[in-house]
């Protein structure tokens, strides 16, 4: 059985409000949250979890969602205690939680420190209150910054700022006004993403006039020119970092495993069958919140979960290795996926032709036009 590094996912499936691009398994609160009976369920479902998958060790936690800030620092520190007593927790793991500015109470941020968070991502998305107000978001510019200002008077070294780009109205100005003011916060990442409409979301059903495809392009572009003058990486599509890369979506971009608990979470586990023989599985949770605290009660937290066969491992190892600026090697894919290279090299041989991807070695990374057309690789890989 191969080395796969294991992380874990929580999500957290609430929300002060849905925003009108969200396609998450979020939902609007509505009365009082249930935080403890959900931490008391999240408990469960991890110790389970564990149980199954003995021995391995979780190096990276992330708290998605939804809105995880939303829920108390004592509950968030519950859940780390019950994991740490797990024993199975690597010193020194990345923890991150996900925060929206308009949910992180004045008094929660040592207290989410103290807890055991290491890593804040902040649900920024612009600092202009107008592009704020189109997509939805209940915050304001001025409370974004107030709430990175507190996080780092408070302790947190490493902070993530989510930014997008694409919005209705928004011109390559307003972007480079969104960039140059999320620098100015000193953070050391960035995660900068265009905002696409996605199936069963309010902007599908009412789509507002959002800039084309050449505009968006001239944005990212735009972006990338800022970030990499100010001396940031870019590591993957959307990923930029001053030495403080995202260790949790690393592991994600790398084929690595992860077990997830939570309404909705996904997780993907990698072992051997009952032939003996490798195999991947994928399961995901009962969805809807309560569902999913009615699922306590049998100990049955999952809904589904399917066996990966080999041609779905190959496209969604390229899916998403293909992804990071340093693409991926012949021996990663092996191990992570226990395919063998000369058919995905066969897959792959018209995008080398085209100059959409590059075969130096045993390594294999799309260029810079490849990155623009990293959707058209995998619709004709299908």
């Amino acid at each position: 059985m191969p080395d796969i590094p294991l992380s874990l996912y929580i999500h957290f499936p609430w929300c002060a409000k849905k925003c009108p691009y969200c396609d998450f398994n979020s939902h609007a609160l509505s009365g009082e949250l249930p935080e403890q009976a959900y931490v008391d369920a999240l408990i469960q479902d991890l110790q389970q979890q564990l149980e199954k998958n003995p021995g391995r060790m979780i190096q990276t936690v992330f708290m998605g969602g939804g809105t995880p800030s939303l829920i108390t620092p004592p509950e968030i520190k519950r859940l780390m205690n019950a994991l740490r007593a797990s024993g199975r927790l690597t010193e020194g793991a990345e923890i991150t939680l996900e925060a929206n500015p308009g949910t992180l109470d004045e008094t929660h941020y040592e207290d989410y420190l103290a807890a055991g968070i290491n890593r804040l991502s902040i649900g920024v998305q612009s600092f202009d209150d107008a592009l704020l107000k189109a997509v939805g978001r209940i915050h304001s510019a001025e409370q974004a910054q107030y709430a990175i200002a507190r996080a780092t008077k408070a302790g947190f070294e490493r902070i993530n700022l989510d930014l997008m780009y694409g919005l209705p109205g928004q011109s390559v100005e307003a972007l480079r006004r969104d960039i140059e003011l999320a620098l100015l916060q000193g953070v050391n990442h960035l995660s900068v993403y265009q905002l696409t409409i996605e199936p069963n979301t309010q902007f599908a059903v009412h789509t507002p006039p959002l800039p084309d495809s050449d505009l968006c392009w001239l944005m990212h572009e735009q972006a990338q020119s800022l970030l990499q003058t100010a001396g940031f990486e870019q590591y993957e599509v959307s990923a930029y970092t001053r030495n403080s890369t995202c260790r949790h979506n690393l592991n994600y971009w790398q084929f690595g495993d992860y077990l997830a608990i939570g309404a909705g979470a996904h997780g993907k586990l990698s072992g051997l069958d009952d032939l003996g023989n490798f195999s991947i599985r994928r399961y995901w949770n009962h969805r809807h919140p309560k569902a999913y605290l009615q699922a306590a009660k049998s100990g049955e937290f999952a809904a589904q979960s399917k066996v990966v066969p080999q041609k779905e491992r190959d496209l969604e190892f390229l899916m998403n290795a293909l992804r990071l600026r340093l693409g991926f090697n012949l021996a990663g894919y092996a191990c992570r996926t226990q395919g063998a290279p000369e058919p995905l090299l066969t897959m792959l041989k018209p995008f080398f032709d085209k100059g959409w991807l590059q075969h130096q070695g045993e390594n294999i990374r799309a260029t810079e036009t490849g990155f623009r057309f990293l959707d058209s690789i995998l619709l004709e890989c299908l």
